[in-house]
């Protein structure tokens, strides 16, 4: 289940009470206001985000060229060319990644925070401004004794302050009525739970959404409502204000009863939108895969060499939303052929001593699977909530 913190200040209300004039009547004393626990980040420091226009040393800023490689081994180079002007933003809260061996990351972006603000965030350039903040997540190490222990040291109230501090300086500063994409991934996207649930649906913020693609931690469905996390289910590329969710799996190993992505909750279903085809059904992924991973000492194999940071594989998957008793999750086809040049796999499996963890499926991949149809899909989704606001 989700979990649910509650933080944040108090405030102190004073009322006068009409007493005869001679009278005095002693109020009970108000309880002292604690302050947080930790230091409260400036995000009107540009030191404080990974991706914002104006940072000098943006992280989104990258070469993001990809090579083309299709089934006969021919290769074509992808150029990416960033919006010039984009008319409305992206902002993403990145998954576990830190490599810090406190509960809680530091504030200084390390190799892993740069790797998958490069795979997961930077293409939408193509079409939003980006802005992705740093905040002190609860780490891999921390992740780690959660599984095996069941208990945690990391302060959940601190990573949320940053993240929701980060998008309250946004609306303040940098918004400006403009529409905006939210983006996450695993921890990420439960951050972005949280925003929905206690600080965004139903407020005026709520009218700025385009749309929220939240990949890799599951949100279930209210059966009264047929929502999740307070939002509609995305169901054709020119809805807005609507929720983008998957966990995805090879279509030949599906999630385990025990797997925690996708997994069903209190007889509620968890979300599964297919961003190929979100009106159901089957639909080719226009995956942009890395060239090498991090911590691989040599790059993936895709059958033929490449010198570009990512690899385009067309034709080669095809992905479905499917159900069991226990989950629902975005399944993925590999349509391999050992007769021509190109790789017939991908990388993307979680491997721990050297075996495949089922129960993580394609979770390590989720978002470069389905990278082209995500930018896509921000791209329709921005048009058609900038045509709602025109045609107001």
């Amino acid at each position: 289940m989700l979990k649910k913190f509650i933080f944040g200040s108090a405030a102190l209300a004073i009322s006068a009470c009409g007493n005869d004039a001679g009278s005095v009547t002693d109020a009970p004393a108000d309880p002292p206001i604690e302050p947080p626990a930790f230091a409260v980040n400036d995000y009107s420091d540009t030191a404080n985000w990974l991706c914002h226009p104006d940072k000098s040393d943006d992280a989104c800023s990258i070469d993001l060229a990809a090579t083309e490689i299709l089934a006969d081994g021919t290769t074509t180079r992808l150029p990416h060319t960033p919006a010039a002007e984009p008319a409305f933003d992206c902002f993403y809260i990145y998954p576990t990644v830190s490599f810090d061996v406190t509960p809680n990351s530091d504030m200084i972006a390390g190799p892993e925070e740069l790797n998958v603000v490069a795979n997961q965030f930077a293409r939408y350039g193509e079409t939003c401004r980006l802005f992705a903040p740093i905040y002190r997540q609860t780490t891999l190490l921390e992740l780690q004794k959660q599984m095996t222990a069941g208990q945690t040291a990391a302060d959940d109230a601190m990573r949320y302050a940053d993240v929701i501090g980060s998008w309250n300086t946004y609306l303040a500063n940098e918004n400006n009525g403009r529409g905006v994409v939210l983006i996450g991934h695993s921890q990420g996207a439960s951050m972005i739970y949280q925003m929905l649930e206690k600080d965004i649906v139903g407020s005026p913020a709520q009218e700025k959404l385009i749309a929220v693609h939240a990949i890799g931690y599951e949100t279930v469905i209210d059966p009264g409502t047929g929502r999740a996390s307070g939002l509609p289910v995305c169901s054709s590329p020119s809805e807005t204000g609507c929720i983008v969710s998957f966990a995805s799996f090879r279509e030949s190993s599906p999630p385990p009863e025990d797997s925690f992505f996708g997994k069903a909750q209190d007889g509620k279903r968890a979300v599964c939108t297919n961003p190929a085809a979100l009106g159901g059904g089957q639909g080719d992924l226009k995956a942009y895969m890395p060239r090498q991973s991090l911590g691989r000492l040599a790059p993936n194999d895709y059958g033929v060499a490449v010198d570009t940071p990512f690899v385009s594989l067309p034709g080669l998957l095809s992905a479905q939303c499917l159900a069991n008793d226990t989950h629902d999750w975005l399944a993925v086809t590999i349509h391999a052929d050992p007769a021509d040049p190109r790789a017939d796999d991908i990388p993307g499996d979680l491997v721990f001593n050297g075996k495949v963890v089922p129960d993580w499926g394609l979770h390590l991949v989720d978002m470069n699977l389905a990278m082209g149809n995500l930018v896509d899909l921000a791209r329709t989704q921005g048009q058609a909530w900038l045509d709602a606001q025109n045609a107001e």
